[in-house]
C-alpha cells in the first residue's frame, strides 16, 4: 500500500494530563477514602477514563461509543473494518480527532470521510447505535439484523505451527502490557501474539469490543498479516468478538475468562480457534469440528 492510500490523521485540541500518549489520556487521578478493618485512609489514586467517542461517516454520527478516550485512530479504523462499514484501509481516505474537553460532558468526535461505495452501502443498513462498556449489539432495531453469518477463516497452517506453550507465555506477559490496569484496575486488553505466544501489541480500553477494535485498527494501518497471529482478551469471549475476528481472517482468539455459547457457535461456522480460561497452567479448548 502506498502512502497515498493511507488515511490522514488529524488530532484538533489534543488533550491534556501527565499519563497522555500522543495527547490521548486514559485515567484520571482523584482523592479516594479506603475503608479497610474499620480504618480509614485517604490517598490519590487513578481512574480509568470513560468518553462518549462519535463515530462519523461522511459528515453522518453513525455510532456513539463509550471509549477509553486513547488510540482513537486505530479504534476508528477498526471499528469500521470490524463492523464491515469498510472492506480495506484504503476505503478510509481521511480521519479527523476532534477534542471537546470544555463541555459539561467530555467527549470526542473522529470524522471519518470513506469512499463512496461503502458510504451508500452504510446508508443502506444504516441503524441507530449506543454503545456502552458491555454491550456490542445495543440499538439494533430487530433481531434479523444481527449478522450471525460470519466469513470463513482461511486455513493458513499457523494453528499448526502453534508453540505448545504459546497460550501459557501469553497468559504470563499480558500484565506487562497493562499498564493502565495498573493504575486503574478496571480496564479491558487486547493483544497481539505470534506463534510463540510473543506480545507484539497490545491495546486497553474500559470496554473489550474497543480494545479489540484498537487492535485490529493498528493490524490494519500496519499492514499486518492478521492470518499469522492470535487475539489474547482480557475479558470473557462474546459473539461479537470473535465475530469482529473473524471478519480480519484471526485464526484464533484467547480469552482469560469464560465464552458464551454463541460466541462458540460463530468460532464453529468461521473456522477460527477459540479458547478460554487461558492461564499459565492451561486452558480450555473448545470442539468446533
Amino acid at each position: 500500500m502506498s502512502n497515498a492510500d493511507r488515511p490522514q490523521i488529524t488530532t484538533t485540541n489534543p488533550a491534556t494530563h501527565p499519563l497522555e500518549t500522543e495527547g490521548q489520556p486514559g485515567v484520571i487521578e482523584l482523592r479516594v477514602h479506603r475503608h479497610r478493618g474499620g480504618a480509614v485512609e485517604t490517598r490519590e489514586d487513578h481512574v480509568g477514563q470513560e468518553w462518549p467517542v462519535a463515530l462519523v461517516f461522511n459528515g453522518i454520527s453513525h455510532a456513539v461509543m463509550m471509549c477509553t478516550p486513547r488510540d482513537l485512530e486505530a479504534f476508528a479504523v477498526g471499528f469500521a473494518i470490524s463492523e464491515g462499514i469498510v472492506g480495506r484501509n484504503a476505503d478510509i481516505q481521511d480521519i479527523e480527532v476532534y477534542w471537546h474537553e470544555n463541555a459539561d460532558l467530555p467527549h470526542a468526535e473522529v470524522h471519518l470521510t470513506v469512499v463512496q461505495q461503502a458510504f451508500v452501502e452504510l446508508k443502506e443498513k444504516r441503524r441507530a447505535l449506543a454503545g456502552r462498556s458491555g454491550c456490542g449489539v445495543c440499538g439494533i432495531e430487530s433481531i434479523d439484523l444481527l449478522d450471525l453469518e460470519p466469513e470463513q477463516v482461511p486455513d493458513t497452517g499457523f494453528i499448526a505451527r502453534l508453540a505448545p506453550d504459546a497460550i501459557a507465555r501469553a497468559a504470563r506477559e499480558l500484565p506487562q502490557h497493562q499498564a493502565l490496569t495498573k493504575l486503574t484496575g478496571g480496564l479491558h486488553a487486547a493483544a497481539w501474539c505470534d506463534e510463540h505466544g510473543a506480545i507484539l501489541r497490545a491495546f486497553e480500553d474500559v470496554g473489550r469490543h474497543n480494545a479489540l477494535d484498537k487492535l485490529i485498527g493498528q493490524l490494519v494501518m500496519a499492514r499486518a498479516d492478521t492470518q499469522q497471529g492470535f487475539v489474547f482478551l482480557s475479558s470473557r469471549a462474546s459473539y461479537e468478538l470473535v465475530r469482529k475476528a473473524a471478519r480480519v481472517g484471526i485464526p484464533m482468539v484467547a480469552t482469560i475468562s469464560a465464552p458464551s455459547s454463541l460466541a462458540i457457535a460463530i468460532a464453529k461456522r468461521a473456522g477460527l480457534r477459540l479458547v478460554s480460561f487461558c492461564r499459565e497452567s492451561g486452558y480450555v479448548d473448545y470442539e468446533t469440528a
